[in-house]
């Protein structure tokens, strides 16, 4: 399994990946983390996980040989097995295989620690300097299940996905008060504001999700100064139509403007950062939450299609995700960071079927469409398919990226066949991963 993004080394060289059975991933049950070396097609081995833990999703450093991925929990029990809210951040170097560095602290009893989270974090990815990781979490102390040990006789907050930073180099201890509890290398904090029962209409979300790392070096404010710091993500709205009365829940585009001094990120806002037994943790001082889009209105509100997550271009001005047009069919759509309506990229006759990602140099968007991987001209809106048309269902659509570079593109496809070093799977189906060269 790729992931949707973050899956090249730095030099172009290698892609990472894991090896989860079902065909999307949905299956956590993959055990090693491994690399492929493009043009020679060698693997080696980074991680192998051990005393029943699985991992996976595993993204690169833009800027050295760390790679981050999910770590479900060793010796696993009925009380605590991999779920949302029992998962970690891992970290392991190309130069020392098999040796990791916990990402996020943990510390599950209260009076918790300030650094450190309650639960479990998902999706990890390096900033472009490699000096903070992104994530999405869920609370296990706020989980509604008995095993969380929050009391559930106390009224108390709902656990809702939010979306989270490490930044790396600032490490936190926990006390050994819970058998699940552990130190980290990195000081973690949630970033997103989130409201149990968000009130129609307005800009209250219950979820936070599918993030990205806005600019290579953040971007452009309106009066010229850089945020050097950001992240995009979908949040869940409650639209009410007032003409049918009418609630939904759509997702639509968020920002979060992060301090530029990341010292900031350790001081608590107006709650504290690690939450209380009967609250979420909250996000830092000095962390603005802001709403991009508002398709309410709209013939297809909201940001639609394949689950893909949101992808900035390179300088920083441009945010892509995916909507339906006039007429529903699932487009390519950009956003400015500083607001703004969103501008159409992709008019294909089929829909984007795909996540999807920018080149480095910000000219082109890779997707998968029509069972093909396709590349856009973003200037001029010009599709070009790269590959052959295939049977359906053969082209994965959960990856589609871009080297850093971009000279090629990462995609994945359901081979049938077989793998002399695994023995004989003739017959079988599985992911294997591929690359088509992008024209010049």
């Amino acid at each position: 399994m790729l992931t949707n993004s973050g899956v090249w080394s730095p030099d172009s060289r290698w892609i990472v990946y894991d090896t989860r059975s079902s065909p999307d991933g949905s299956v956590f049950d993959g055990t090693r983390i491994e690399r492929v070396e493009v043009d020679s097609g060698r693997i080696e081995l980074l991680y192998e996980s051990q005393n029943g833990a699985c991992c996976g999703v595993v993204t690169a450093s833009p800027v050295d040989d760390r790679v981050v991925f999910i770590l479900g929990p060793e010796h696993p029990t009925a009380d605590w097995q991999y779920g949302p809210a029992h998962r970690q951040g891992a970290i392991v170097r190309a130069s020392q295989p098999g040796v990791i560095e916990p990402l996020d602290a943990r510390d599950l009893v209260p009076p918790f620690t300030a650094g450190a989270v309650r639960g479990g974090s998902h999706v990890h990815v390096f900033s472009p300097d490699g000096r903070l990781v992104s994530f999405t979490y869920e609370d296990a102390v706020l989980d509604a299940s008995p095993k969380t040990g929050a009391s559930q006789a106390a009224p108390h907050e709902k656990n809702l996905r939010g979306v989270g930073v490490s930044v790396c180099g600032k490490p936190v201890e926990v006390p050994r008060t819970h058998p699940r509890n552990h130190d980290g290398t990195a000081f973690t904090v949630l970033v997103t504001r989130l409201t149990d029962e968000p009130t129609p209409g307005s800009d209250e979300i219950c979820k936070a999700f599918e993030e990205a790392w806005i600019g290579t070096h953040g971007y452009l404010r309106p009066d010229a100064t850089r945020q050097r710091y950001a992240l995009a993500f979908q949040g869940h709205v409650v639209a009410h139509d007032a003409s049918t009365g009418v609630r939904r829940t759509i997702s639509e585009v968020f920002v979060c403007d992060l301090p530029n001094d990341l010292d900031e990120l350790t001081v608590a806002g107006d709650r504290p950062l690690e939450g209380t037994p009967t609250s979420r943790p909250s996000p830092p001082r000095g962390v603005l939450q802001r709403r991009l889009t508002f398709t309410a209105d709209r013939s297809h509100p909201g940001i639609d299609g394949p689950r893909h997550w949101l992808r900035s271009s390179p300088d920083g001005s441009r945010i892509a995700c995916l909507m339906r047009d006039e007429v529903g069919i699932v487009q390519l759509f950009t956003v400015s960071p500083n607001g703004g309506q969103p501008v159409q990229m992709t008019r294909d006759e089929w829909p984007v079927a795909s996540s999807f990602s920018w080149s480095p140099d910000g000219r082109r968007i890779a997707y998968v469409a029509d069972s093909s991987v396709f590349i856009v001209d973003v200037a001029g809106g010009a599709s070009t398919r790269l590959t052959d048309r295939l049977v359906a269902g053969q082209l994965r659509p959960e990856a589609c990226v871009f080297s850093p570079d971009g000279r090629r593109i990462a995609f994945m496809r359901s081979v049938a066949g077989h793998r002399p070093q695994h023995g004989n799977l003739a017959g079988e189906v599985h992911n294997q991963l591929f690359v088509v060269d992008v024209p010049e």
